[in-house]
Order: structure tokens, then C-alpha cells, then sequence
């Protein structure tokens, strides 16, 4: 069911969690930086208004139509997740703390060996390069895996990412699209 919360709704979200959609053995795991207020508050992933993740993915051939937020749990029976590298939910990303990010990291590691997918796409250059302690990291393919999971960075799809437009995004993200399907 679709909800639009209330600003009060909205506000109380602050630094809540959000729960994953995670499944043994997927193909693709996404893996945010954070939920947003309005992601909490509604209890499902990328649902701000504004965040292009849906777009992207479809863009990009992941899924055959375009999902609504309201239907995250249906991304199981594609193969792919979503998680988030810091649980808790704040207004911008830039409210976290260096701390959130490397308990974030160190959650997403037990995620991997747990449910050992086999791509791990962190959506967030700035957020991988914190968590990870890879400071030169780039878009793409990275070098490391965790678990035998094979990590890629993606650029964050959020609309406060003005670097990409929703057309970029889905070129970045048909690349691990094409990595993906060529493992299988």
C-alpha cells in the first residue's frame, strides 16, 4: 500500500532504521549509504521522492517495468537486494559520522559472508572510499572482494547527486548489469 507520511511522520524518522530486503545467494546486492526520513518513515527503500534508483535499475535492464518503491520486496525474486552501508536515517547523508560509516562496514560484512551474494554494489563513491578505507577509490569494479563477493561503486542515485542525470546513472549501473550476466 502507498503511503505519503506526514512532516510529523517524517521528522520522527530521524535516525531509524530501515529493514533489509536480503535473501541467501543473490546475484546483486545494492547497498545505499542511508535511508533517508522518508524512506524510514514509509519502511521502504530509495522511496524519497526525487531519488532515481528506480529509474536507473530499469534503465539499466534490471527490471522489466519500472517498480515503485512500494514494491522493494519484489527485487528478491530477481535476484538482487538492498541494504544500506549505515542504518541509521538522516535528512543528507553528510549527517553521518565516520563512526556510522565503519560500524555500517563492519554490519555489511557480516550481510556478505551470511548471505554471500555475488556482487555487492555500494551506491556512493564518497561513502565507499569512508567505510571501506580505500581513499582513491573509483566508480566501477574494484579490485578487493569481501567474502567472495565481488564489489562495484556506483554512483548514488539520490536527486541531490547532481553529477548525474537519471540517463548516466543507468549507463553506470547496465555496466554491472552486463558484468553480472555475463557470470552466470
Amino acid at each position: 500500500m502507498i503511503h505519503k507520511p506526514t512532516k510529523a511522520e517524517i521528522a520522527a524518522a530521524y535516525r531509524q532504521t530501515l529493514p533489509d530486503v536480503i535473501a541467501p545467494d543473490l546475484n546483486i546486492l545494492f547497498s545505499g549509504i542511508n535511508p533517508s526520513l522518508y524512506s524510514a518513515a514509509v519502511g521502504h527503500h530509495f522511496a524519497r521522492p526525487g531519488n532515481r534508483f528506480w529509474k536507473a535499475i530499469h534503465l539499466a535492464g534490471f527490471t522489466e517495468r519500472l517498480l515503485s518503491p512500494f514494491e522493494d520486496r519484489t527485487l528478491l525474486d530477481r535476484g538482487f537486494g538492498l541494504t544500506n552501508l549505515a542504518e541509521p536515517a538522516t535528512a543528507r547523508a553528510d549527517e553521518l559520522t565516520s563512526e556510522d560509516f565503519i560500524a555500517g562496514h563492519e554490519k555489511l560484512a557480516q550481510k556478505l559472508q551470511q548471505y554471500k551474494p555475488k556482487y555487492l554494489a555500494v551506491l556512493g563513491v564518497s561513502a565507499y572510499r569512508i567505510a571501506f578505507n580505500q581513499p582513491k577509490a573509483q566508480m566501477g569494479r574494484q579490485p578487493e572482494t569481501l567474502f567472495d563477493t565481488t564489489i562495484w561503486v556506483l554512483p548514488n542515485p539520490s536527486g541531490l547527486n547532481a553529477h548525474y542525470q537519471v540517463d548516466g546513472l543507468a549507463q553506470m549501473y547496465k555496466l554491472l548489469h552486463m558484468a553480472a550476466l555475463n557470470q552466470l
